[in-house]
């Protein structure tokens, strides 16, 4: 038996349940009793006007109960999963909508024998209970480049034909008339698959194999393989592929295309691709079209035919007039239907500039002042010892985080130093802060990147040309500490860098008060707090940062941030000493 993989309940039950989910969450829905039958819940509104149904196997989803709604289909019948649904729902399908008094009854079936069929036999039914009934059979596919006598498989082309119809019944055109269009409507519809692996029906294995790296061209949507097995390429090359076997002419089931045709795109989800995925195909597709000279109208991306579980992705072309491009934008309330802009995709200028902003300081206009060389030996002393400490700081941060923290100090002071050489410091020191907080923001990365340039960033109002004493470089402290807290959301006690910091930062707040000479005493405390705050951390339970997401045994160093606070307070310091 193979294990379950599916989030049901019960193989037998899963169609049912999942029919009835899909009623439940949609007030426009409502499910015929004792049929798989979903049906548009306002059926009055179906007075006089062409009625659609369509259906299938059931694993598709959302089609096809996902397009029920006015401008879309009037109902849809439920198979069990791959599995043509039988002629008796179908039968009490079309006699609901006809009772409902729809002045006929159009069926829209997929190109498989069992539905064939099914629906044809239910048509015919139908006809002896006095309904007009007729039927449109999409084959669309392109993958067989000679295909049998079944004839070309209907895929996800289906939804432009439900849309399209849905809207001309909409405006009331006749059954004949609603026929006629889309014959003409489906010459210009094209879809190919593939997939890069199997589905597996409930409570069956998968539907075939596929080695890994491996992936399926031309395949359906009932699980069955395709025409061509290959080595899975790059996003680019698998469309272009598949655009160039879909509009080969020497296949006799290619669509004809040519430049400075208008084609309207669907990027299909075959089930299992991610979103990403799907968009870096959906641009590939475009480009592509594009570089072949086609005009791009309309796009839908996203599940719309499925096969389950299968990763893969269809893509289906529809040549597009005015006409046609106005049935698809128009009004519908079902679903599954995107809600798509009506504006030509290709032709459109897609990028937008950002406002002009030069987030650094003019670096040439700063003019040097007495205070330039003192922070110029200061931080090239805090460069030099951020590199010396890159190893260690990295191997606390293997104990607790990624193992990085010393590469992002060292790139910081890297920037910094290069910065350095081809730059005068300016004296006021609110505008090298500045410049600091953009040199680490751009070249630092990471949360210590941000956090560092937070701090820098609070802390520049506060040093001005004319307030540059002890008592506003303290506030100025202060400040970055508060940002790092109210932006990084931990405090003292967190295992964080705060832990060397705060302590530090409440000691330079003495220089405030200090009587003149007292500085340097309150200096050597703070950078003795912070080297103590930092040890402290060693016993400290991580509750913000990467380290809280990790078993509290295993951590038993001290924190790398806070290590790395209070080098640079001890590099500050050696320096101020050195120039006294």
């Amino acid at each position: 038996m193979e294990p379950q993989r599916k989030l049901i309940n019960s193989v037998d039950g899963c169609v049912d349940e999942a029919l009835c989910g899909l009623v439940r969450a949609s007030g426009g829905l409502s499910l015929l009793r004792s049929h798989r039958v979903v049906l548009r819940s306002d059926t009055d509104n179906l007075k006089g006007k062409v009625a659609l149904l369509s259906g299938g196997g059931s694993g598709h989803e959302p089609a096809h109960g996902g397009y029920i709604g006015s401008g879309m289909l009037s109902a849809a019948v439920a198979g069990g999963v791959f599995a043509s649904p039988p002629p008796a729902s179908i039968l009490a399908a079309i006699l609901s909508l006809h009772k409902a008094g729809a002045s006929g009854v159009l069926l829209v079936v997929k190109n498989y024998t069992g539905d064939r069929l099914n629906f044809g036999l239910a048509a015919e039914q139908a006809r002896n209970h006095g309904v007009a009934v007729d039927m449109v059979i999409v084959a669309e596919d392109c993958a067989f480049d000679q295909p049998s006598k079944a004839g070309r498989r209907g895929l996800c082309g289906t939804v432009f034909v439900h849309k399209l119809a849905g809207a001309l019944a909409e405006e009331g055109c006749s059954l004949d008339q609603i026929v006629g269009k889309m014959m003409g409507v489906m010459k210009g519809i094209g879809t190919l698959g593939v997939s890069l692996s199997p589905c597996s029906v409930p409570g069956c294995l998968p539907t075939f194999d596929l080695p890994p790296g491996h992936m399926e061209l031309g395949l359906g949507i009932h699980g069955e393989p395709g025409i061509k097995r290959s080595k899975v390429a790059s996003a680019d090359e698998v469309v272009k592929t598949m655009m160039d076997h879909m509009t080969n002419p020497d296949s006799q089931s290619h669509l004809p295309l040519k430049p400075g045709d208008t084609v309207v795109v669907c990027v299909n989800n075959l089930g299992a691709l991610s979103c990403l995925e799907m968009a870096v195909v959906t641009r590939a597709a475009i480009t592509c079209l594009e570089n072949r000279g086609m005009a791009v109208a309309r796009v839908m991306s996203g599940s719309f035919m499925t096969s389950l579980e299968m990763a893969g992705v269809s893509l289906t072309l529809m040549k597009a007039d005015q006409e046609i491009l106005r049935l698809f934008d128009a009004k519908t309330s079902a679903p599954a239907w995107p809600n798509l802009s009506s504006v030509c995709v290709s032709g459109r200028n897609y990028v937008t500039d950002p406002p002009t902003m030069d987030m650094r300081p003019q670096d040439d206009t700063h003019a040097e002042g007495p205070l330039s060389h003192v922070m110029r030996e200061a931080l090239g002393n805090v460069c030099s010892t951020l590199r010396e400490k890159q190893e260690e700081l990295n191997a606390l941060d293997r104990a607790a985080g990624d193992g990085d923290c010393g590469n992002t100090h060292m790139q910081a002071a890297k920037a910094i130093q290069e910065w350095l050489q081809g730059h005068a410091v300016p004296g006021c020191p609110g505008q090298l802060l500045s410049v600091l907080a953009g040199l680490v923001q751009e070249r630092m990365g990471g949360s210590s990147g941000a956090l560092y340039s937070l701090f820098l960033t609070a802390a520049a109002g506060h040093v001005t040309e004319g307030r540059n004493n002890p008592a506003a470089w303290a506030s100025a402290m202060h400040a970055g500490t508060q940002a790092m807290r109210r932006y990084g959301g931990a405090d003292p006690g967190d295992r964080t860098m705060l832990d060397a910091l705060c302590p530090a930062v409440d000691e330079l707040m003495k220089l405030t008060t200090v009587p003149p000479g007292g500085e340097m005493a309150i200096m050597q405390a703070a950078v003795q707090k912070a080297a103590s705050g930092a040890e402290s951390t060693r016993d400290l339970i991580a509750r913000a940062g990467r380290a809280s997401y990790i078993a509290a045994e295993r951590v038993t160093l001290p924190d790398p941030g806070a290590v790395a606070v209070a080098a640079i307070f001890k590099a500050v310091l050696e320096s101020l000493e050195r120039q006294k």
